[in-house]
């Protein structure tokens, strides 16, 4: 018995002292998009914290291309040592595993999740010279006009796309996807008129609002959110208990060991807290994670469970 204990000790050591010498190296911070979009503005964020934190560089990558899959399969791939980290989002945690008929990995099993980042509130808005002041006017234009407009996405699978087609699924309108490879591509084409309608975070689309050039129709958080008082959620419109908003987290290959993973949780829990992320984060109506693997494990299993039925009922295929 003595000596099985002493073995099992001796096991762990190595284990113990990674995670006390964790990091050793500068930490690739994959983010599965394209540059210009919510994803990369709450990655650099928390990037840029944790390089402070821990004494090594935190640099983000981003990877776009598959509706995610890309980037997650090279990330699931790599040495499991805490030095190679990807931004998980819905899409590709959530939702590609129902919505693609050939989804090339097991999410669940190829990664380890260690901390939830941010929620951030979608917000669904048209070119200003579309001729709907809100959603109510938005929906009836469609519906006179079936299959003419367009709205663009920053990719099939992307949090926009996702939103997108739940609102075309409980309002019965036609309306048809464009998908791009970022959300700053896609905001480029709407800004220009090629496009008419979009759905996406705050932070990439707050800016143009406040110009003038887009206008937002509806919110899609179960309450209005403070940067927008006065434009009312999808749900309160008429279409009861919808609810659908941007998530990302922190996830590492499946094998990395957990005294790194609760380190890396720590310290991301640390940054979240910092006054430059609190305060960015108020900015851009996004609500910063709270609690460590385990919470975030919960989070994504209630996820899958609640996008598996909106992905049936609205019949959302990403090829």
């Amino acid at each position: 018995m003595l000596k099985r204990l002493i073995t099992s000790a001796l096991l762990l050591l190595p284990m113990v002292a990674g995670a006390q010498e964790w990091p050793t190296k500068s930490i690739r911070f994959v983010v599965p998009f394209a540059p210009g979009g919510t994803s990369e503005i709450i990655a650099r964020s928390v990037a840029q914290e944790l390089t402070k934190q821990l004494g090594q560089s935190v640099y983000v990558e981003n990877k776009p291309g598959g509706a995610g899959t890309i980037a997650m399969q090279e990330v699931a791939a790599a040495a499991p040592d805490g030095h190679t980290i990807i931004l998980g989002h819905v899409g590709t945690v959530a939702v590609n595993p129902y919505a693609m008929k050939k989804h090339p990995y097991d999410v669940n099993k190829a990664f380890l999740p260690v901390a939830l980042l941010a929620r951030v509130p979608n917000v669904f808005v048209v070119n200003s010279e579309v001729p709907a002041k809100d959603l109510k006017e938005f929906v009836e234009y469609a519906k006179k006009n079936p299959g003419k407009l367009n709205y663009g996405s920053a990719g099939n699978g992307s949090a926009g796309h996702l939103a997108f087609e739940y609102l075309k699924s409980v309002a019965g309108i036609f309306v048809v996807h464009v998908p791009y490879r970022g959300t700053g591509p896609q905001l480029q084409d709407l800004l220009a008129g090629r496009t008419e309608a979009s759905s996406a975070g705050t932070p990439a689309l707050m800016g143009h609002i406040k110009s003038g050039k887009l206008r937002p129709i509806a919110v899609g958080t179960p309450e209005r959110i403070p940067s927008l008082p006065n434009v009312p959620t999808v749900a309160e419109t008429g279409y009861a208990g919808f609810e659908t908003s941007q998530w990302y987290g922190v996830m590492v290959p499946a094998g990395t060991p957990k005294p790194i993973v609760d380190k890396m949780a720590a310290e991301i829990s640390k940054a979240l807290k910092t006054g430059a992320i609190t305060q960015r984060f108020a900015q851009d109506d996004a609500v910063a994670g709270q609690g460590g693997p385990e919470s975030f494990a919960a989070f994504i299993k209630k996820e899958q469970a609640r996008w598996e039925q909106v992905v049936k009922r609205a019949g959302i295929v990403i090829e």
